[in-house]
């Protein structure tokens, strides 16, 4: 594409590079953090998910799919966790791999909250703000089953849960990661408590926009504090009604995620990335300007796979510092390669996105072998 030499405002583009805190981006296409399941039932990621990750280095920065930061918090059969050591080393060789190829990586970690079952965590109890389920269904080692009715949180599990959360984080950085991305969206933990339909408690923690963002305020400072400000990242989906959060009221929306946004902000976090259909709308932008630091913007799975050409559009436009890409790099590990070029791009095969082997995993071709 061409570039603006001018001296007096250049427009950032695309491919040019970015730093989100500490981490320095090559280039500002970040891959989203994707649920692949195929850490078998140890959660320890293995040959294949290394070579997964090692594949797609060339982008900005990696965001890993959500991984649990303790055995109850597991949404999903397969994923990884980084609960123990030994989680954390198979980690450790996932991220010793995208430095290899120059490549940034930070570790999500994610608290499914009343999003799993206990024949996915292991007979474990469900912990949730409320004990209110999903009115859903989840797979499970015997199959669908509904979601159950989880057990409110005492105070005390609240803690407990946040010091799984800077542990975790701990974790992470002692074992390479560039940083961490805190999962605050998609109708998980902490985004239960952000919502008025999963968090309906009457204590500190629920009821007024402020109280519900209080405990993503309290993970994410107690995590900047454990592995420094600029290496942490929080995810958001604000009006993305995914595991029954729904979140319809946009006045409530945007006095609670804009409180929310406003004690963060003296934090100097690494980057906010939002999850929103209009990414350059009103709601997203007026966020933007309350956390006052870098924002990384997604638009899918609400709005569908992100193209070329919109993700150029976010950037030079001055929606967003990065944008995150999904499906287009499941299907194309060079993805970087490319959009630069505007060479053709390999079809998502969305009936393999979830399994445990490499099919449709980790054999897409490169541009060389097409």
């Amino acid at each position: 594409m061409p570039v603006n030499t001018s001296e007096a405002s250049p427009v950032p583009s695309l491919f040019s590079p970015v730093a989100l805190g500490k981490i320095e981006l090559t280039n500002r296409i970040v891959m989203a953090p994707l649920t692949r399941v195929r850490a078998g039932s140890s959660g320890i990621p293995g040959d294949l998910m290394v070579e997964y990750y090692r594949q797609r280095a060339s982008v900005g920065m990696i965001i890993t799919e959500g991984t649990y930061p303790d055995h109850a918090s597991q949404g999903y059969v397969g994923e990884p966790g980084i609960a123990t050591d030994e989680q954390a080393a198979g980690w450790q060789r996932v991220f010793e791999a995208v430095h290899a190829e120059g490549g940034r990586i930070v570790l999500q970690i994610m608290h499914a909250g009343r999003g799993t079952h206990p024949d996915i965590n292991g007979g474990r109890r469900i912990l949730a703000p409320s004990a209110i389920a999903i009115d859903n269904k989840t797979f499970t080692e015997k199959g669908e089953q509904p979601y159950p009715v989880p057990e409110a949180m005492t105070t005390a599990e609240i803690r407990a849960a946040l010091e799984d959360f800077v542990t975790a984080a701990r974790r992470a950085v002692e074992a390479g990661a560039d940083g961490v991305e805190i999962h605050g969206a998609n109708g998980y933990l902490l985004h239960q408590f952000l919502s008025p339909a999963a968090n309906q408690r009457t204590d500190g923690y629920g009821g007024s926009p402020n109280n519900r963002a209080r405990f993503v305020v309290e993970v994410v400072t107690a995590i900047a504090q454990a592995v420094g400000a600029d290496r942490v990242g929080l995810r958001i989906s604000p009006e993305g009604d995914l595991g029954d959060v729904f979140e319809t009221d946009r006045d409530d929306v945007l006095a609670t995620y804009g409180t929310l946004l406003d004690q963060l902000r003296p934090l100097g976090l690494a980057y906010l990335s939002v999850l929103h259909t209009e990414p350059g709308g009103d709601l997203v932008q007026e966020l933007r300007r309350r956390f006052d630091g870098k924002l990384i913007v997604n638009n899918g799975p609400l709005g569908g796979q992100t193209t070329r050409e919109q993700a150029l559009q976010q950037i030079e436009a001055g929606h967003a510092d990065a944008v995150v890409v999904g499906r287009a790099l499941i299907a194309n590990p060079d993805l970087v390669e490319r959009w630069q070029a505007g060479h053709p791009e390999n079809e998502p095969r969305p009936e393999l996105f979830y399994g445990p082997g490499a099919e449709g995993y980790t054999d897409y071709p490169f541009l060389e072998a097409a």
